[in-house]
């Protein structure tokens, strides 16, 4: 029953931002005062509309910022919804939460709120740092995670380069290239 209570009266995240500038009293006093949610696990496919949309059925929306990759400058997955009141933001956070948008289940959070530069992808690649390490195949999140596109691709690179070599006579035969005999 508390568990109930506790998630149909959200006061602060569980998130724990590690970028925050000040203390964990001052986190945890910024949230509870906030008006901003972090909006995440959405594909890379959503759109703002699409957010204003949904979001908007909790209250006057001040504004939202779509998270970017810091390299293509193309939707990486979160975004921000800022609410003119706390009622409207906590009424987002108790009702959207868990809400399915294109096929995913979207996770709402408080968030200490919205400063420039935030809206861009943490990763190393440029995304979300979850998806640098995914390695499962997610078609609303770009595919696999960048660090096996990465090495997916030297794969690829590594055998062009090798069957060019084998065309140009350079290396004979190659790795795996005897015949094998077929059963009748």
């Amino acid at each position: 029953m508390a568990l109930l209570l506790k998630r149909l009266n959200p006061d602060i995240s569980q998130y724990r931002d590690r970028r925050f500038p000040g203390t964990q009293e001052e986190f945890e006093k910024c949230l509870k005062e906030s008006t901003t949610l972090y909006i995440g696990n959405l594909s890379f496919y959503t759109t703002e509309e699409q957010i204003y949309e949904v979001f908007s059925r909790a209250g006057d929306i001040k504004r939202i910022i779509m998270g970017l990759d810091k390299n293509q400058l193309t939707p990486c997955g979160f975004a921000f919804v800022v609410y003119y009141t706390r009622a409207d933001a906590e009424d987002a956070v108790k009702y959207i939460s868990g809400t399915i948008m294109d096929d995913r289940p979207v996770r709402v959070d408080f968030d200490w709120g919205f400063k420039d530069g935030r809206q861009f992808g943490r990763g190393r690649s440029g995304g979300q740092v979850r998806d640098e390490y995914r390695t499962d195949w997610d078609a609303g999140r770009g595919g696999y995670g960048n660090i096996v596109k990465q090495e997916l691709t030297a794969r690829q690179i590594a055998i062009k380069e090798q069957m060019n070599m084998y065309a140009e006579g350079q290396i004979e035969g190659g790795e795996g290239t005897e015949e094998v005999p077929m059963e009748d």
